[in-house]
C-alpha cells in the first residue's frame, strides 16, 4: 500500500511540476482560457449604459473579458494612429464620422453585412458605410429643434428660430460644440448653403444674435432654460431628455427642413488576431433589445428596423421609416475638412 500511494505522489508531483514550468513559460495560463476584448467608450452616463446594454450582458454571453478604455472620438482616432504599427483596440468606437477617416487610412477593417445576423434588419442608412471599409451606425443622436412647452408654441420647422413669437427667447451654441456645429450647418442649409457656401448660414445667425444667448455647452444650455427664460434652442434630442430628467418642460421637434444627426458607429480594428469576436461585439451592438435600451436609457434614435419602443419613447426618439426618412447627414470628411475654418468665422461674428 504504501508503495502505490508513493508513486501516487511522484505522479502529482511531476504532473504539478510541468503545469508550474508550463505556466512559467506562457505555454498555459489560468487567464489564456478566457478571451479578451479591448474597446473604447466615452465615459460619464454613457459609459455606465453601455456597460449595462452591451458590455457586461456580451462578457457574460460569451465567457469573455471586455476592458473599457475611455477615448472621446478624437482622441480615439489619435489612439489608432498612433498604435498603427501594433493596435491595441480591438473596437472603436466614433461618434463625429472619424469612421471616414479611419477607413480611408486602413485603421479599420472592413466588415461584410452577411457577416452580422442583424444587418439584414438595419435601416440602409446604418449599413451604407460598410462597402467603403467603415463600421455600422448603431445609434444616432438627432439635432432638432428644443422649446419650452409652458411658454411658446411648438415650432415646426428650423425657419421658426426667426418667428418674433421667440424673439429675445433663442439659445444658439458655439461652434466648438459638435451639436452647435450640426445645428449651424442645417440653418446654413435652410438658408441655401452647402459646405462650400456658408454665407447665407452667417448672414442668418447675424439677424439673431442680437436677440438671442449663444452657449458652448451643455450646463449652459440647462442654465438658460431653467433661469433664463430660453424658448427655443437647436440642439441634441437626447439632451432634451437630460433637461426633462431635470424637471424642466423641454420637448423636441424634428425640424420639417430635416435632421441632421450624429451617428454612432462601432469599428473593427485593423490587424488584430481575434477579429470574429470582434465581430459578434459589433453586432451584438446592433441588436433590437440593445437598440430599444439606449432608446429608453438615454434616447438615442435605433438604427434597427425591428426595434420595439413603446409609445412614450418612440414620440422622443427619431423611429420609423418616415422620420428616419428626414435624417440628413453632412460629409463627415469635409465637415473636419472645414470645421477650424467655420469656428474661427463664428467667433469673430459673436464677438462683434
Amino acid at each position: 500500500m504504501s508503495k502505490i500511494v508513493a508513486t501516487r505522489r511522484v505522479v502529482l508531483n511531476v504532473g504539478l511540476g510541468l503545469t508550474m514550468a508550463l505556466a512559467v513559460s506562457g505555454v498555459i495560463s489560468p487567464a489564456a482560457a478566457r478571451e479578451k476584448l479591448v474597446i473604447n467608450s466615452y465615459g460619464g452616463a454613457y459609459e455606465q449604459i453601455h456597460r449595462k446594454l452591451v458590455i457586461e450582458p456580451f462578457s457574460k454571453k460569451y465567457d469573455v473579458d471586455v476592458q473599457v478604455i475611455t477615448a472621446y472620438s478624437a482622441d480615439a482616432l489619435a489612439q489608432l494612429r498612433a498604435q498603427k504599427a501594433a493596435p491595441q483596440f480591438d473596437v472603436i468606437h466614433f461618434s463625429g464620422g472619424q469612421e471616414v477617416v479611419a477607413a480611408r487610412e486602413g485603421l479599420i477593417a472592413p466588415i461584410k453585412p452577411d457577416e452580422l445576423t442583424n444587418a439584414k434588419d438595419l435601416y440602409p442608412f446604418a449599413i451604407e458605410g460598410l462597402s467603403r471599409g467603415e463600421g455600422p451606425v448603431h445609434a444616432v443622436a438627432a439635432i432638432g429643434l428644443l422649446y419650452n412647452k409652458e411658454k411658446a408654441k411648438k415650432p415646426e420647422k428650423w425657419a421658426d428660430l426667426w418667428n418674433a413669437d421667440y424673439k429675445d427667447h433663442v439659445v444658439l451654441t458655439d461652434l466648438s460644440n459638435s451639436y452647435g456645429l450640426l445645428g449651424f450647418l442645417m440653418i446654413n442649409k435652410v438658408k441655401g448653403g452647402d459646405l462650400t457656401k456658408v454665407d447665407p448660414g452667417f448672414d442668418a445667425v447675424k439677424t439673431l444674435l442680437d436677440s438671442a444667448v449663444v452657449v458652448a455647452t451643455s450646463p449652459e444650455m440647462q442654465q438658460n432654460f431653467a433661469q433664463n427664460d430660453a424658448w427655443i434652442a437647436p440642439y441634441a434630442q437626447d439632451y432634451a431628455y437630460t433637461l426633462r430628467k431635470a424637471g424642466l418642460p423641454i420637448e423636441f421637434v424634428q425640424g420639417a427642413e430635416g435632421t441632421p444627426a450624429v451617428y454612432l458607429t462601432a469599428n473593427l480594428v485593423a490587424n488584430r488576431p481575434n477579429q470574429d469576436l470582434a465581430k459578434k461585439f459589433i453586432d451584438f451592438s446592433l441588436s433590437a433589445e440593445v437598440q430599444a435600451g439606449w432608446a429608453q436609457e438615454l434616447r438615442y434614435s435605433p438604427t434597427n428596423k425591428a426595434t420595439k419602443l413603446d409609445e412614450t419613447v418612440s414620440k422622443e426618439v427619431v423611429y420609423g421609416p418616415d422620420a428616419v426618412a428626414g435624417l440628413v447627414r453632412f460629409d463627415p470628411v469635409a465637415v473636419d475638412a472645414n470645421r477650424a475654418a467655420l469656428v474661427e468665422r463664428w467667433k469673430k461674428l459673436i464677438a462683434k
